[in-house]
Parts: structure tokens; sequence; C-alpha cells
């Protein structure tokens, strides 16, 4: 029999495992998924908006099935909080900050700046600053803008770097990072 702190221990290992090997595979968004495989087929997602108010804490995938209420769940907390537009936020993404967040081994949700974008905030967002992408994966529901307040921007990086699975945008000055489900490769803001 093993208590809950043992099969914890293992899972970290497993994950520390991972990490430190840094697996590649194709596609690259297997990692995220690999990294998850640990977590006992249970994928959960924790998050709060400062913008609107509302939390989100869902288990979005049980035994190798995404549970199609969840996502719901999850594309209706991401939404453009300016004007409440959606669509539908690609599985992977979520996969990728899960993953993230279970190799930094914390219990804090994340705070989400920006989950989608309808192409209208995306423009205003643009015409504000030059560090807005035109064709932001944003628009496509692919991408979320994440705060941890136990966590660095250096940290929360590199655990979603060790995904090798998508995008990751370091931004110190505004303090978040950015994830998304793209072709693999990092930058900062």
């Amino acid at each position: 029999m093993t208590t809950a702190k043992s099969s914890l221990i293992t899972r970290r290992g497993i994950l520390r495992s991972f990490a430190a090997a840094g697996l590649s595979a194709a596609p690259v968004y297997a990692n995220a998924a690999g990294f998850l495989r640990g977590s006992g087929d249970i994928r959960r997602l924790r998050m709060y908006s400062g913008r609107t108010g509302e939390s989100i804490d869902t288990i979005y995938w049980i035994e190798g099935e995404y549970i199609k209420e969840a996502l719901k769940e999850v594309t209706y907390f991401m939404r453009d909080w300016r004007n409440s537009k959606m669509k539908s936020v690609d599985a992977r993404t979520i996969d990728i900050m899960s993953a993230a967040h279970g190799l930094m081994d914390v219990n804090e949700p994340y705070m989400l700046l920006s989950g989608y974008r309808s192409p209208e905030t995306n423009n205003m967002l643009r015409a504000r600053s030059s560090g807005v992408a035109k064709k932001s994966l944003h628009m496509e529901a692919q991408a979320a803008d994440l705060r941890l307040k136990s966590r660095s921007v250096s940290q929360m990086a590199s655990a979603a770097q060790n995904c090798s699975a998508g995008g990751v945008g370091s931004y110190r000055g505004s303090n978040f990072v950015h994830m998304d489900c793209g072709p693999v490769r990092t930058w900062r803001g």
C-alpha cells in the first residue's frame, strides 16, 4: 500500500527524469503529454483571472480521454474578456500549461492575463504595443499569458521549455510567460 506522499514523490521523480533526459519525439507536442503521463492519467488545470474575478479548477482529461464539458469551461474561462468572444481553446495549449505547472511543483493556480483574443482586441493591442504579433496565436485560441506569484518568469519559462512542445515567451518587465502550442521557439519580450 502506498501513501499519497510516496505516490507524489514517485511522480516527481518521473517528471524530473523526463526533464533531465530532454526527451525528444515527433511531433514535439508529445513531450508535454509525456510529462503528464506520470500524473495518474488525470490532467488538471487551475487558473484565476484578475480581469473577471473568475477562477477555474477542472480535471479535463481522465484515462486517455478529454472531458468535453471541462474543455468548454476552459474555453469560456479563457474568452476575450474585453468583448466576451470565444473560440475553442486548443487542447494542446491546455496540456502544455498543465505539464509546465506540474514541473514547477506548485499548488498555486495560474493567473491568466490573456487567453483567446478576438482580431479586434489583437488589433487594438498592436496599436498600443510593438510586442503584439499581427498573427498572434492568441487569435487561434492556441496561446496563454500566465503568471505565478510563487515562481519567477525564469522558472516558469524553464518549465514550459522543458516540455519542448510550443512557443515560450519570457516577459520579465511585465512579469508573465507566454505559452503556446505553435512551433517550438523561445523569445524575450
